[in-house]
């Protein structure tokens, strides 16, 4: 087993980051040629997804949808500290991601990417625990 946290910045309050090449970097590292590959992000306002890589407007549509499904403002939690929409996205989402490695790669195909999903940002730093399994 292999294991690295890789840290993220977020700019925007709602957006998803593509953490694909990160994930490849630990996998390098990790010299793991068959296996498989889990990113886990900790935070409960966070979550990760394999989504299209090529347009960057379906990264934009996952925002916009998960907007419309569960909308700012309208959460009892809201009256704690105003996020209540942001826990409700991460955990429809999720926090986590595996994908198999294949011949020393990850097992994406050629439209697909991770990305970290952020739903209360901007954040200076969000943790990504990468576990590599042979």
């Amino acid at each position: 087993m292999h294991r690295e946290s890789v840290t993220v910045t977020s700019t925007e309050r709602e957006e998803l980051i593509d953490i694909t090449d990160a994930v490849r970097g630990v996998l390098a590292r990790s010299g793991v040629k068959q296996g498989l590959v889990n990113v886990y992000v900790q935070g409960a306002t966070a979550g990760v997804m394999v989504q299209e890589n090529w347009d960057h407007s379906v990264q934009t549509d996952v925002v916009h949808l998960l907007q419309k499904m569960i909308p700012r403002g309208a959460w009892l939690h809201d009256r704690q500290d105003g996020n209540g929409d942001s826990h409700l996205k991460a955990g429809l989402v999720g926090p986590s991601e595996s994908v198999p490695i294949i011949d020393g790669r990850l097992g994406l195909s050629q439209w697909q990417n991770l990305f970290l999903c952020e739903f209360d940002g901007p954040r200076e730093t969000r943790t990504l625990v990468v576990t590599i399994l042979e």
